[in-house]
């Protein structure tokens, strides 16, 4: 059939969307000449209210020959004035741009497309949000912004937020950012459904590509997509006051409407999971749970390796001292909260009150910088070294251990195997000499030993029914219940 498609349908829907793409452009272009704010948010005038009606006919037609032939749609939209921001979720795909060329509500993008040809022009005539990525200030900036609008009182064009901000392959819905929900005001949460017997939508960043899932999808006779435009959710006083909760309780409302669970993993949790370096964590790791917990403390990602830097050279000068909750709380200026509890016990090895805080920096290291194995080891072999730069096999299986995130492991095999001169003791420069000449060393000399081929994380041992993208959503209720496991118990 992909072969028949490709010879026949293929290219012509290919020309036709491409086609329908640049006869909106010109009617883009006039319509958002001269516009300034004030006039934005002014009621549309007769001229640009055809011009409205015109583009969303076009981009209709655009998705036609895509193989939408028809869009079911559920539920009523509802109003600005009585939901300033629509929520969609799950976000798995380009193609969930089919609300936005719907509604033409505005969206957050990066500042740079707008300046790709065609593609930008149509993006600036729906009034968006851009974000800088230049701009160190911008995520401020962003929400602020978003909720200048939001608490305009309907003058502006409702906004759409895909809460998630990534794609997944909708197995759960992934924690939710806060921006849409910081500025209180009631949002209509709106959930996307792709009833295709053969998934050829979904688009991660594992997978095919963006040109072969376009492809692919071309070369179906017909592709089903659902939009359910659900409730208004109203938030409590709680909840305006409390972005995290807000977020929560709309994505809980989603996922039953949806069918699916949820799942306290981000974006940036799978990418820890799935990074590329040569410690590639394995399946019972603490480190995600570090992760969150991370972030539940406050420390944002934006500054994670700023504040990175800060620990590690307070830890050098502690060297092998050990401290107890209120001397952690101290060290990472934060206050004694449950979520520092819950941190403190992950490395609270010996149940004896008392932390080594150089596995936190480790396990720190490891979050920020989850592809790159080798800078991790490097900072760990400061921590652990002797004057002489030296480190012994129990300071390489507490480097491994936490960089790990596991209770125990064997690291004989491989100290043995860096220390040639069986002088018991090992150099950085050592270790980087012996990886460089065996950069699958994890899996030669312990994983292999000491996990078997099955516990390491492989996207084939993981992979979701779709094949795409691993899904990290709990397997039951109860499992999402249980208190955190302990680091080394």
């Amino acid at each position: 059939q992909i072969a028949f498609m490709t010879l026949t349908l293929f290219p012509i829907r290919l020309f036709f969307a491409a086609f329908m793409m640049l006869l909106a452009w010109p009617f883009a272009f006039i319509a958002s000449m001269g516009s300034d704010e004030q006039e934005l948010e002014k009621p549309l005038s007769w001229w640009r209210k055809i011009v409205d009606v015109l583009l969303k006919a076009i981009m209709r037609m655009m998705w036609l020959a895509g193989g939408f032939h028809w869009i079911n749609v559920k539920g009523r939209r509802a109003l600005p004035a009585e939901a300033a921001i629509l929520t969609v979720a799950p976000h798995s795909s380009y193609f969930d741009a089919i609300p936005v060329t719907m509604t033409f509500a505005s969206i957050v993008m990066k500042a740079e497309s707008k300046d790709i040809p065609v593609w930008g022009t149509l993006i600036k005539y729906i009034r968006p949000v851009f974000v800088s990525r230049s701009d160190q200030d911008s995520r401020r900036k962003t929400v602020e912004e978003i909720k200048r609008r939001a608490q305009s009182d309907g003058k502006w064009p409702q906004i759409m937020i895909f809460p998630e901000g990534t794609c997944t392959n909708r197995s759960c819905l992934i924690t939710f950012k806060p921006g849409a929900f910081i500025p209180g005001v009631p949002v209509q949460p709106v959930v996307l459904r792709y009833p295709n017997k053969l998934d050829t939508i979904t688009w991660t960043w594992q997978g095919p590509g963006a040109f072969e899932i376009l492809w692919l999808t071309l070369c179906q006779f017909h592709n089903s997509v659902e939009i359910e435009f659900l409730p208004v959710y109203i938030p409590s006083e709680e909840e305006r006051k409390n972005p995290v909760l807000y977020a929560n309780n709309v994505r809980r409302v989603m996922a039953e409407a949806l069918g699916v669970s949820v799942t306290d993993y981000t974006f940036e949790d799978c990418q820890l999971a799935l990074a590329e370096g040569q410690l590639r964590l394995p399946s019972e790791t603490c480190l995600l749970e570090f992760a969150k917990l991370v972030r539940s403390l406050g420390l944002k990602p934006e500054t994670l390796e700023d504040d990175l830097d800060k620990y590690t050279a307070s830890a050098m000068k502690m060297k092998e001292e050990k401290v107890d909750l209120k001397e952690f709380s101290a060290y990472l200026e934060f206050p004694v909260s449950q979520t520092l509890e819950s941190m403190f016990a992950l490395f609270d090895e010996n149940e004896d009150g008392v932390i080594d805080i150089r596995e936190f920096v480790i396990a720190l290291s490891v979050v920020c910088k989850p592809s790159k194995t080798l800078e991790t080891i490097q900072l760990a072999f400061q921590l652990y070294q002797s004057e002489g730069g030296t480190i012994t096999e129990e300071d390489l299986a507490h480097i491994l251990k936490t960089a790990m995130g596991v209770s125990q492991i064997d690291v004989t095999h491989l100290f043995r195997a860096v220390d040639e001169e069986e002088k018991g003791k090992i150099t950085y420069d050592d270790f980087y000499t012996f990886a460089e000449l065996h950069p699958h060393f994890a899996e030669d000399y312990l994983y292999a030993d000491q996990m078997g081929a099955e516990s390491g994380l492989e996207t084939s041992s993981l992979s979701a029914p779709n094949g795409i993208c691993t899904d990290f959503s709990p397997d039951s209720t109860e499992d999402r219940k249980k208190p955190l496991q302990k680091k080394l118990n």
